[in-house]
């Protein structure tokens, strides 16, 4: 009985103990705060607002910016069909047997070679300029390969025809140009030996 009661009179005494370091803690959170910590408080809590005030400030800059340089660029790559039509256009009046050698051809292709310009020259006046191709090396961020030709009258990987007209914003890709590609001619060697071989005979 008497350990019983020990245990219980220690318990009771924790107890007491554990509930007045609570008062006393809570009492120092109540405590108000020096005029001096007050105002380094609020020093800090400025600081943080114009940090953030200044990360949005930067942000909308930013997407001002892109939104002035770039916002067009959904209608300059929509834009780039006129020029394709264009030329498909020309291409098919050319090509048409009953035209061929005609004045009414030369007159066609000579007023639509004038709405090219033009176009051309809008582009060019909204930074928009066509890509660099024939006789160019390829360059996987402005070009995509879509065949190959041989000519050993040129290095491997040189462009030498250009099947669309690829275009670039100010310094952003619209369209990559498609193209075709030099390789050397395959069995070359071997063709020489023979046309030697068939000489000597």
């Amino acid at each position: 009985m008497k350990k019983e009661e020990i245990n219980k009179a220690e318990n009771s005494e924790k107890e007491e103990n554990n509930s007045l370091n609570d008062l006393e803690k809570s009492k120092e959170e109540e405590r108000e705060l020096s005029p001096e910590e007050k105002i380094k408080e609020l020093e800090d809590r400025i600081a943080r607002t114009l940090a953030e005030m200044e990360n949005q400030r930067r942000r909308f800059e930013k997407e001002r910016d892109e939104a002035f340089e770039y916002g067009g660029f959904s209608f300059a790559k929509e834009a780039l069909n006129l020029i394709d039509n264009l030329e498909r256009s020309k291409q098919s009046l050319e090509n048409d047997e009953k035209l061929k050698n005609t004045e009414a051809l030369k007159i066609i292709s000579e007023h639509l070679n004038i709405i090219y310009n033009d176009i051309i020259s809008i582009f060019k006046k909204n930074n928009i300029e066509p890509i660099k191709s024939i006789d160019q090396k390829l360059d996987p961020n402005l070009h995509q390969a879509m065949m190959e030709i041989e000519d050993d009258s040129k290095d491997v990987g040189t462009i030498v025809q250009e099947i669309q007209k690829g275009f670039m914003l100010k310094d952003r890709l619209l369209r990559p140009s498609l193209v075709g590609v030099s390789k050397k001619t395959s069995n070359n060697k071997e063709n020489k030996d023979k046309i030697e071989e068939n000489q000597e005979k």
